[in-house]
């Protein structure tokens, strides 16, 4: 990562942060991106960076004008935890599948025409396991989270003969703000096996640097994942079974 360019979305605390530091100690330059200006501009502060803040999803330009050159890799980090059922309102609906998929998409639209002809690049998704598996109490962000999975494993599949590497990073639980406003389903499904952002970083970099797509910070997702794959009747009944703990908790 000596000297590449990095964008990093949803920077300013949390796994964003984590990332930054960790990019920076491996002594890439870069762009810190969140809404917040001010958290952006802490964190850019604390790792030599650059702050771009404003949306995700319409920020590469102004990072790449940052950072004085093309993108390399891109962290599409940024996520919207949006809790409820099929009955939470449309503008949750709408405002998950901005944040936690199209912004996705947009980036990836202004950024694969460069990279595919320069023959590399590399396009980091913070997904969750929710994007494997699912979350109880949380339609929007599991069915969206889902999006971003298979929009990103789109991705891999269709450029990485071109010189593309994907990677779908997908923890369950970790100690940040998100964790703690998933309120009684977090404390329930999360908290018990929750990990640091640093954590995060870490799976990361040890996935980077075998190629591999997906990330699994926790490793026993691999083994629901399975289970939901090979017997998805048995798993639908445990996650039920866990809903219905999480309904009659006081």
């Amino acid at each position: 990562m000596d000297g590449k360019r990095v964008v990093i979305t949803g920077a300013g605390g949390g796994i964003g942060a984590a990332l930054a530091h960790r990019f920076a100690e491996a002594g890439a330059r870069v762009a810190v991106n969140d809404l917040d200006p001010d958290r952006a501009a802490a964190v850019a502060a604390a790792v030599g960076g650059t702050a771009v803040p404003g949306d995700a999803s319409r920020i590469v330009s102004a990072a790449a004008v940052a950072l004085g050159g093309t993108i390399d890799v891109y962290c599409a980090n940024a996520g919207l935890a949006a809790g409820g059922t099929e009955a939470a309102p449309e503008d949750v609906w709408a405002a998950a599948w901005d944040v936690n998929v199209m912004a996705h998409v947009r980036a990836a639209r202004t950024l694969l025409p460069g990279w595919l002809e320069r023959g590399e690049g590399r396009f980091v998704s913070t997904v969750s396991a929710a994007g494997l598996l699912s979350m109880i109490g949380a339609a929007p962000y599991s069915v969206t989270k889902h999006g971003a999975y298979a929009f990103a494993e789109w991705l891999s599949l269709t450029y990485r003969h071109r010189g593309l590497k994907v990677h779908a990073v997908c923890p369950q639980g970790v100690r940040t703000d998100m964790l703690a406003a998933a309120g009684s389903a977090g404390e329930l499904v999360l908290a018990p096996t929750a990990i640091e952002p640093e954590d995060v970083a870490e799976a990361l970099f040890a996935g980077m640097a075998e190629d591999r797509f997906l990330i699994l910070p926790h490793a026993e997702v691999s083994a629901y994942y399975q289970a939901r794959a090979f017997a998805p009747d048995a798993w639908l009944a445990n996650m039920n079974h866990l809903q219905q703990k999480w309904e009659a908790a006081p």
